[in-house]
């Protein structure tokens, strides 16, 4: 981001800067804060696609799947190297389109995504093969590679909880309760409610 800030003058640059870091430092607590500095950002630097990239995070952190989708779209055809994939098919689904969702994990796109982002676009693709009653295709979707229940962390924590969530729809309660004891465990953070439907179910 700094080196794309560098192609404005010091003053803009500056301006962006500073409105960058505090749509950072309030994305979690204020996301709708969050949103305006990007936005304000986005009003002096709209060419540049870190910026529109921030506007998009923001965006998708308010639940403005539409405009976040907009953002997205205009920082990739800027030349972003992040990968977006993953937020721009869950805005997909956002905007009641999981059907494209699930087409866009079918790409080239997403076939080179690994690691967090490979898991990050399977968690969105189950959601949406769920949003359509697809929940046997969400199941192996979410299975294949098979999942590895030591990981840690927070994306390992929450494909595991939608892996446990998916075995509930189809009536594998058993499974499913193992699945959400894995979730937990690999939820270092408490972000996900994984001991409570470990609670529900025992």
């Amino acid at each position: 981001m700094r080196s794309e800030l560098l192609t404005l003058d010091k003053s803009t640059a500056d301006y962006v800067a500073r409105h960058l870091v505090a749509a950072g430092d309030l994305l979690e607590e204020n996301p709708q804060k969050a949103l305006e500095h990007a936005q304000a950002a986005r009003g002096r630097a709209g060419r540049i696609a870190a910026v529109r990239e921030a506007v998009g995070i923001a965006a998708y952190h308010c639940g403005d799947w539409a405009q976040a989708l907009s953002e997205f779209r205009a920082a990739r055809r800027m030349g972003s190297k992040s990968a977006l994939l993953p937020l721009i098919a869950d805005c997909e689904r956002g905007v009641g389109r999981p059907e494209r969702a699930v087409e866009l994990s079918r790409t080239p796109e997403a076939a080179a995504l690994t690691g967090d982002d490979a898991d990050e676009l399977r968690i969105v693709v189950a959601g949406a093969r769920s949003d359509l009653g697809q929940h046997e295709q969400a199941l192996a979707g979410l299975s294949s590679p098979p999942l590895d229940s030591t990981r840690t962390g927070q994306t390992a924590a929450r494909l595991f909880y939608v892996y446990a969530d998916t075995l509930l729809e189809l009536g594998r309660t058993a499974d499913a309760l193992q699945w959400f004891i894995h979730a937990a465990a690999a939820d270092l953070e408490g972000l996900t409610d994984a001991e409570e439907r470990i609670t529900e179910l025992s």
